[in-house]
């Protein structure tokens, strides 16, 4: 008879895993698949989309991100190649068990004349959820990145209100070898209390941060900063580096502002699944 007992603290549970690897290609003037590979609970879509570009929709079927669980994904647009990566829906971080935390590494290469929009939707962060969350970048000089990065600490709709957390956050972006931007997140259980002073995020539960890295970056400066609400801000950190972040009550309001923004510098609508 096989023991249903209930698993003792000492044992480690089952955990999702999943990899994914897209690379992309130029081809007769246009963007398309050149690598891809995936196991465990990473999945790739490629919806047709715009001819410029090569869509991936990646989806995680384990249903969202808990304690223990370890995905990679890794992704490079070559030469001349345009990719943009987005998420089928927003990824849930749920409540882990004591002392696992799930981990997420993003690795994202682009070559010279290439771009790379990443463009995943939300993460939203469930009461005792605990990430590990890294975005690498290695580009080239001449290549152009757009990156979102979305956060929201739990569903207001829903009455939520996060009084257990652990996320830490790191987004590194090298441009040839000098290190362009560097960002790092981290909430804790600690800090929680503090994140409502007017330093802080105040009332806001959403925030979002957008990074827009080009040789004519600084063009886009004056109508970005036209498409700023008041809980946020675009500044050129240095050439060719532009990095916005915006403040929301919650992911509705949030999205008001981020897809206009996303829109203008993705040079047309969003992937459809961004609008489901």
């Amino acid at each position: 008879m096989a023991d249903i007992s209930p698993v003792g603290a000492s044992q480690k549970q089952p955990r999702a895993v999943g990899r994914a690897m897209i690379r992309s290609k130029a081809r007769d003037g246009l963007s398309v698949l050149s690598d891809l590979k995936t196991s465990g609970c990473l999945k790739t879509l490629f919806p047709r989309g715009d001819r410029d570009r090569l869509t991936g929709v990646f989806l995680n079927t384990a249903g969202g991100i808990t304690g223990g669980d370890q995905l990679r994904f890794q992704a490079t647009a070559r030469v001349g190649s345009r990719l943009c990566l987005t998420t089928q829906a927003a990824e849930r971080i749920y409540r882990a068990q004591p002392g696992e935390v799930g981990h997420v590494d993003n690795r994202l290469t682009i070559e010279p004349g290439a771009r790379l929009d990443w463009l995943p939707q939300e993460t939203i962060l469930f009461d005792h959820g605990a990430l590990d969350r890294t975005l690498s970048v290695d580009m080239a000089a001449d290549s152009r990145l757009l990156a979102v990065e979305s956060l929201i600490l739990g569903r207001s709709a829903m009455g939520e209100t996060l009084t257990n957390t652990h996320l830490t956050d790191r987004i590194r972006v090298r441009r040839g070898d000098d290190l362009v931007f560097a960002d790092t997140l981290r909430l804790g259980t600690d800090t929680l209390p503090r994140l409502t002073g007017p330093a802080m995020m105040g009332d806001a539960l959403s925030l979002a941060s957008v990074l827009f890295i080009a040789p004519e970056a600084e063009a886009h400066l004056p109508h970005l900063r036209t498409l700023m609400p008041a809980t946020g801000g675009v500044s050129l950190i240095r050439p060719g580096v532009l990095f916005a972040r915006i403040l929301a009550s919650d992911s509705f309001v949030l999205r008001q502002s981020l897809i206009p923004v996303l829109t203008y510098l993705n040079g047309t609508n969003l992937p459809r699944t961004w609008m489901i």
